[in-house]
């Protein structure tokens, strides 16, 4: 095979209290990655506004750690599309190592198991995170809701419920550059026993909604103590959008991933547009526009062209 297309979903890390631990793949937007063979080394083609140098692009990092790790001689081109939008929270580098990992498994024929696939996806986060983490990976790269566990590496993968829906309200904001990074460097050092039972009480129940196919128990378990109250200073009228959607019907509303979107789940029954125009409102209070979109839980990524 000299050239293979892949189009990965964006996603949702944490979904509250699963800071780094849980992801959930959403079809709100996507990546497309086709990767080429040539004689040596890495390009990267693309006309979205990213880096081209393969170390500091994540499609490029991914690429450039599997020719070497697995020994392959040949080189490769990537040519990236970018449908997510990148430093809003929605796992955009994630999609782009996610395709590229399918991609590369694909031309190579090198039938990686799951873990491996997902391994090779977290070393591209360096990228843009500055370090190595897996929640938006495993959820792009497998689809649905992720569990992840670490040292070693286990990824658990558990089906969402049929009528799960969410409601993203993406801000127009000028996010910094390394923002997940940045963001990171807000969240508290040490907490409180007490408001880490609260987390993991609401993080095990979060577990169990999905297990048991029960969009309420997700919903109303989507509450975080610690991470949320240390990041929503850096998302403008957070507390309203929060407030307003939850008073709309939301079951509950969270920061996507590291923000500045913020991310409402509902049921397919609820009155998903009355949502998100209510987290509109909550952004124009502080004289912010938004976009918002209306998503499901997705499958992973895909190949679209051989």
């Amino acid at each position: 095979m000299e050239s293979i297309t892949v189009k990965a979903p964006s996603s949702t890390a944490n979904l509250g209290p699963g800071f780094d631990v849980f992801g959930l793949a959403v079809d709100a937007f996507f990546d497309e990655i086709t990767l080429t063979k040539k004689k040596s080394g890495v390009s990267i083609v693309t006309k979205d506004n990213i880096p081209t140098n393969p170390d500091n692009n994540t499609a490029g990092l991914v690429v450039k750690n599997m020719l070497k790790k697995l020994k392959i001689k040949d080189g490769v081109e990537i040519k990236i599309k970018k449908g997510v939008p990148a430093g809003f929270g929605m796992g955009s580098s994630a999609a782009s190592a996610a395709a590229s990992v399918i991609a590369f498994n694909q031309m190579f024929e090198l039938k990686l198991d799951d873990s491996a696939l997902v391994e090779f996806a977290g070393f591209g986060e360096k990228a843009s995170a500055g370090s190595v983490h897996y929640d938006n990976v495993a959820a792009s790269v497998l689809g649905g809701f992720v569990i992840v566990r670490t040292n070693p590496l286990d990824i658990i993968k558990i089906e969402p419920p049929m009528n799960l829906r969410m409601c993203i309200a993406v801000p127009t904001l000028e996010v910094p550059k390394k923002k997940t990074k940045v963001s990171r460097g807000v969240i508290p050092k040490k907490v409180r026993l007490s408001d880490s039972i609260a987390n993991l009480s609401n993080a095990a129940a979060i577990v169990a909604g999905f297990m048991r196919k029960d969009p309420d128990l997700i919903g109303k378990s989507i509450k975080d103590v610690i991470v949320e109250p240390a990041r929503q200073h850096m998302i403008p009228g957070f507390i309203k959008v929060k407030e307003n959607a939850l008073k709309a019907g939301a079951l509950g509303v969270t920061i996507s991933g590291a923000g500045p979107s913020v991310i409402a789940f509902s049921k397919s029954s609820a009155d998903l547009k009355k949502i998100s125009l209510a987290m509109s409102k909550g952004f124009a209070s502080t004289d912010t526009k938004c976009k918002t979109v209306i998503c499901k839980p997705s499958k992973g990524a895909i190949v679209i062209k051989k």
